[in-house]
């Protein structure tokens, strides 16, 4: 006789569910309204954003466009989609770089950079006001380590490249 609670999903209990559930609603929920917040204050999709960060965090405001595919799980096409729209807003430039012709690299212009960080304000006062105040220091401590085991075992599978998957 089982003590688990069977859920409406074959294979999961009913805690096991609820767990996956709450994760994947609130995800989802976040992901939306951040990328909702960062339209209406500037313009950019929270993908793009995300392309606008990887370049100020790098040392020179550039990178190479397949370690930002790299870097934001997503395939190359899907990179250079945003990078093409995010230049057409005059946001970032494309280039090659000097010592491997092969390579394209996206770099930040002024526009791009200024943008750039008024949307990391943004989205640092979004997570904090949506996501760090509704959870206490040991609650935000324990949900970082067990994303970080998740995503430890997400890794075995990497993200699709042949321009399907991704962000």
């Amino acid at each position: 006789m089982s003590t688990r609670s069977e859920s409406e999903v074959p294979g999961l209990d009913l805690a096991e569910f609820r767990s996956w559930q709450n994760f994947w609603i609130a995800t989802n929920r976040l992901y939306f309204l951040l990328n909702r917040k960062m339209v209406a204050s500037h313009g950019i999709s929270l993908t793009d954003f995300q392309v606008l960060q990887q370049l100020l965090r790098s040392a020179n405001g550039s990178c190479r466009m397949g370690d930002i595919a790299t870097s934001l799980l997503a395939s190359r096409s899907r990179i250079t989609h945003q990078v093409r729209r995010l230049e057409e807003q005059g946001l970032v430039k494309r280039g090659s770089m000097p010592q491997d012709r092969r390579a394209v690299l996206a770099a930040l212009t002024e526009q791009g950079r200024t943008l750039g960080e008024a949307a990391m304000r943004t989205y640092s006062e979004c997570v904090r006001e949506h996501y760090l105040t509704r959870l206490t220091r040991p609650q935000q401590a324990a949900i970082a380590e067990s994303f970080r085991r998740v995503g430890e075992g997400a890794e075995e599978a990497p993200p699709d490249t042949a321009g399907r998957g991704g962000a």
